[in-house]
């Protein structure tokens, strides 16, 4: 019984963090259960390997989604992304996102636009935890651009996962946070446990360079809503109406960029 409950657990641990993994998982205890248990995993590691980068990629489009083509101007944070299959969006996304990141690299040589999580590659409405939305292709979060002690723009990021690590308020800057938490929204906050390591702790927030990415993503209609906190809006004097609060049942966007489309 034990065994049958430790398995269960970990095809939903799986399935929520790879959205195929728990799939995987039960076909290669079924089809190896007269296997050592170090044979399964091996097994398992295999065929998940092969299905997440050569299998998925060719099916995904069918569902209406593509996986992110990476470049020397368009990367994921780190591998978790890619091989955890977080890492597809609709084409139509794609093309703005391969767009802008070609544009501002090219302005800012050698700078990369970094994304985290966007959608599974299967199924709208399909949960992609912890986000709300991430489930229809259409929403991606990127990471925030920084600068180094010489002002200049540098790919050095200041978390191992790209989230959690905060451009907190200003004394003078409205505090949204604060507003949230006290309206008992606990969760609010959550994303500062996730972030697997601070680093880089002489980078700063670019003012400049995160305002002039979020203006090229906003020249395109297609473009629905762009999150991020208050404070920061403010600050950098963004007034186009599809930058949006998210609301505080979601969590602070002071360490991430969200777009969605339309």
């Amino acid at each position: 019984m034990l065994r049958i409950i430790i398995r269960f657990i970990t095809i939903v641990f799986l399935t929520v963090l790879t959205q195929v993994g728990g799939l995987i998982y039960l076909i290669s205890i079924l089809s190896f259960r007269r296997k050592t248990r170090k044979t399964r995993l091996v097994y398992f590691t295999l065929i998940y390997i092969l299905t997440t980068y050569f299998i998925i990629p060719f099916i995904a489009p069918v569902f209406g989604r593509e996986k992110i083509k990476n470049t020397d101007y368009l990367q994921p944070r780190s591998f978790f992304y890619t091989l955890t299959n977080r890492n597809y969006v609709t084409p139509e996304l794609h093309k703005i996102l391969t767009s802008v990141s070609e544009r501002f690299e090219k302005k800012h040589n050698g700078i990369q636009v970094v994304y985290l999580d966007a959608n599974f590659p299967f199924f709208n409405k399909f949960p992609l935890l912890p986000h709300l939305s991430h489930n229809d292709g259409k929403k991606i979060d990127l990471t925030l651009i920084y600068k180094d002690e010489k002002g200049k723009l540098t790919n050095r990021k200041q978390s191992i996962s790209g989230y959690g690590v905060y451009e907190k308020p200003t004394r003078k800057e409205y505090n949204q946070i604060d507003v949230c938490k006290r309206k008992g929204n606990w969760q609010y906050d959550f994303p500062k446990y996730l972030t697997f390591g601070r680093i880089n702790r002489d980078i700063k927030f670019s003012n400049q360079a995160n305002k002039e990415l979020i203006n090229l993503f906003l020249q395109y209609n297609q473009m629905g809503k762009i999150f991020i906190e208050p404070h920061l809006k403010s600050r950098l004097r963004l007034n186009h109406s599809k930058i949006r609060f998210h609301g505080c049942q979601a969590v602070r966007h002071d360490d991430h960029i969200h777009l969605q489309l339309r």
